[in-house]
């Protein structure tokens, strides 16, 4: 690679051979020794100076401008020749090139230093060399703190090196410098964000003690059942008039029913003796079997043990005798159950059959139109809503989310006159029900996709009034990323299902990456 070219007094110079420069007459008698790029340093004997007499700074080529005596320029040329090397495969060369770039550029030129240092990073990726990469990135960061193409290259090495952590933190400042419009770094925040999750839930859930969700929770969960007959109060004749003779003690009961002694219970707000209680009534093969089973199937379900619903599910539903309504019902839940883990087919199955055997029952409809929606099956879902609607008129949650699945199809379908007619359906129902949470979250985050930001706010707080430990309503309303971590740290220990847990998980440690790199890097907390 190396030619020379000697330079006399009046004579021309002729071309190196790697980089066909030509020098122009020099004067003073001086030999001038140079060289390409690739290790061959320029040599200079004697004082030289131009014709004109100035100190020689610079030799005019073909086209471009050679800096003989600047670092930088040679740095440059060093750079440019390993670009060449990198884009013709020879990674190892180009990596000589960059370290030379490296090694001549001066201390004080940080981002010339910050590209040369990433572009050797780069020759390391191809190499799959994930340690040298993370080291070459860390240098190129700190040289130029926002430099994205740096920052993603590091996060993709600490991925492969598996330190997710840093990996979720490189990640999330990427996201935030780029505006969240790079798909990209979005994939790949999604992805070590769900690993993490499911790390951290595998443990913890594995080594949770049972909680029973708060009252608001367990009245809230019972609200999407209309006709579910466990919820139902006891009727007249059920229980006795007199009052119960110690605080969390049900009143007697005419029969000597553990069953009815647990709706008692229920009544009362008394949660935590509900599955000691069905127990009894299916230990003794009472007469209310059936029901005991579906409660305490459901109470399983609530603090989050699904291992132990199902058999208690599977056992109602094989009950060919038993009342349809709590067949039905119990097929609603296991639906809902495979819904959680992932098992669509399943989950799906379940509620044809619940609506072939009780075709009359809402809450078929609503909770299959629910599954729709996840399933992205947007028509079939606001057929079911209607369905449920038309059962039951009074349905404020069919109704509400009738209204996003709508917005959703208009909105997908980019249909301005559609996505108008969704948002009127939601003052609609939030006029008619002012009590349904739901109704106001949803309308919120159709108004946050319509950038009517100060609405949605509005609609998020009415929210958060009805339902203040609701985590998810803090995280889709932003802006207090603080208040929704202690808001999902809570709510992890109320996960009913490690799946759940690891989605929690995720979402917590999203909202506290994205709030670390805001203070990093001095920015405004992003929404999640």
């Amino acid at each position: 690679m190396g030619g020379q070219s000697r330079v006399g007094l009046g004579g021309s110079v002729p071309s190196l051979c790697c980089n066909s420069h030509h020098l122009p007459w020099v004067a003073g008698g001086a030999w001038v020794l140079m060289g390409g790029v690739g290790g061959l340093q320029t040599w200079v004997s004697g004082p030289i100076t131009l014709a004109t007499g100035g100190p020689l700074q610079q030799a005019r080529g073909v086209g471009r401008e050679l800096w003989v005596g600047d670092p930088l320029d040679r740095a440059q040329a060093a750079k440019n020749k390993g670009n060449k090397y990198f884009k013709a495969g020879k990674y190892e060369q180009a990596i000589q090139c960059y370290t030379e770039a490296i090694s001549l550029c001066p201390p004080e030129k940080n981002l010339d230093l910050s590209t040369f240092y990433q572009n050797r990073a780069a020759a390391y990726e191809q190499l799959q060399k994930w340690k040298e990469v993370a080291q070459d990135c860390t240098k190129a960061v700190e040289l130029n703190p926002k430099y994205v193409k740096a920052l993603f290259r590091r996060a993709k090495a600490h991925e492969k090196l598996d330190n997710k952590k840093e990996c979720l933190e490189d990640v999330t400042a990427v996201c935030i410098l780029e505006g969240f419009q790079n798909q990209q770094s979005m994939l790949l925040a999604d992805k070590v964000l769900k690993l993490l999750g499911k790390e951290k839930a595998k443990e913890k859930y594995k080594n949770r003690e049972p909680l029973m969700p708060s009252p608001q929770f367990i009245k809230s969960y019972f609200s999407s059942f209309t006709d579910d007959i466990i919820s139902q109060p006891l009727l007249k004749g059920e229980k006795s008039d007199e009052d119960k003779d110690k605080e969390g003690e049900a009143s007697d009961v005419k029969e000597n029913s553990g069953y009815l002694k647990a709706k008692q219970y229920m009544e009362e707000e008394n949660y935590d003796k509900i599955i000691s209680e069905s127990t009894k009534e299916i230990e003794g093969k009472g007469k209310y079997m059936a029901e005991a089973l579906l409660l305490r199937a459901t109470f399983y379900l609530l603090i989050g043990n699904a291992n132990a619903a199902k058999p208690d599910l599977d056992q109602v539903i094989s009950m060919e005798d038993a009342n349809v309504k709590l067949r039905a019902n119990a097929l609603i839940k296991r639906g809902s159950m495979y819904m959680q883990q992932q098992q669509p087919m399943l989950s799906t199955q379940d509620f044809n059959m619940a609506a072939d055997i009780d075709p009359q029952n809402a809450d078929v409809y609503h909770h299959r139109g629910q599954l729709k929606i996840l399933l992205d099956q947007v028509e079939e879902a606001v057929e079911d809503f209607d369905e449920c609607i038309r059962l039951r008129p009074d349905s404020a949650l069919a109704q509400a989310q009738k209204c996003f699945a709508l917005y959703r199809q208009a909105y997908t379908g980019n249909n301005p006159l559609q996505v108008q007619a969704a948002m009127k359906g939601f003052e609609d129902v939030i006029k008619k029900f002012p009590r349904c949470a739901e109704g106001y979250a949803l309308y919120a985050q159709a108004l946050t996709d319509q950038q009517q930001f100060g609405k949605a706010d509005e609609m998020y707080d009415k929210c958060i009034d009805l339902e203040p430990d609701n985590a998810t309503t803090y995280v889709h309303k932003g802006g207090n990323l603080d208040k929704a971590i202690e808001m999902f740290n809570k709510a992890i220990n109320l996960a009913k299902s490690e799946m759940e847990m690891a989605h929690l998980y995720s979402l917590c440690d999203a909202a506290y990456a994205q709030t670390e790199v805001a203070k990093k890097y001095g920015l405004k907390p992003p929404t999640l």
